[in-house]
């Protein structure tokens, strides 16, 4: 069978529905904990679809049309 690919707002909407459900205080703690560990899982997955954002967003184009990392070179003049 194969698996869906969930994507990151999907993953962030589960955890926040995870985290107010156990902020709630009305779960009971088998329940509590499996949903701890599925919100750690999903925290894990959303961290991960930031950090890929990051570096692809800190890439650019440069003259020859090739893929490479961005840097800011600042100027200390005063």
């Amino acid at each position: 069978m194969e698996e869906k690919k969930v994507n990151f707002e999907e993953n962030l909407a589960k955890l926040e529905e995870i985290v107010k459900n156990l902020e709630s205080g009305n779960v009971p703690l088998d329940d509590a904990i499996n949903q701890f560990t599925e919100g750690m899982k999903l925290a894990r997955s959303c961290d991960e679809s930031l950090k890929n954002a990051t570096k692809a967003v800190n890439k650019i184009l440069n003259e020859n049309g090739e893929l490479k990392d961005f840097s800011i070179e600042e100027n200390n003049e005063n």
